[in-house]
């Protein structure tokens, strides 16, 4: 009967992620506020939000790499910019002992899934800094963006290991 708690603790070690996050870091920000303060007037209209999301990987090392969530939030009133917010948002992974076939996959949705929120709260943070309401971006399903990307151009990209720089 002792066996069982010590049978569900080994599942549940095995199917803990092998991924150890070293660092993470901004590697680059910009925000543009171009019509201030006439897009800070009150009365304009709400503005319109598009926000596009890239991956980057870049093996660093023996089982180290570096992804980078880019992600790119262009704000518009009629025609005119109201913001324009770029973050490159980076972490340093280590993946000890897993598999060299798992690593894409593992790095390109947990990887970006681990620094989206640090991401999201910059941006956040920069459009309130900048006069306009905070921008809170949606949570993003990684997994499905990967499962396209890969759909979208099976072998393309694939280099040793297959954990070399890849776009969204």
């Amino acid at each position: 009967m002792s066996d069982q708690p010590t049978n569900g603790a080994d599942q549940n070690q095995a199917t803990s992620l092998p991924m150890n996050i070293l660092t993470q870091y901004t590697k680059d920000l910009s925000f543009e506020n171009p019509n201030a303060p006439h897009s800070l007037l009150p009365g304009q209209q709400q503005p319109q939000v598009n926000i596009g999301v890239d991956v980057q990987v870049q093996p660093m090392g023996e089982d180290v790499y570096e992804v980078v969530l880019g992600l790119r939030c262009e704000a518009k009133q009629a025609e005119a910019t109201a913001f324009l917010v770029e973050l490159s948002y980076a972490g340093l992974f280590q993946l000890p002992g897993l598999p060299q076939e798992h690593h894409r996959p593992v790095l390109m949705i947990e990887g970006p899934r681990l620094l989206f929120p640090f991401a999201r709260a910059i941006v956040s943070n920069m459009t309130r800094d900048g006069g306009f309401p905070p921008l809170l971006i949606n949570p993003i399903d990684f997994a499905d963006l990967y499962r396209r990307q890969i759909q979208g151009g099976e072998g393309e990209g694939e280099g040793e290991g297959g954990a070399q720089d890849t776009a969204f």
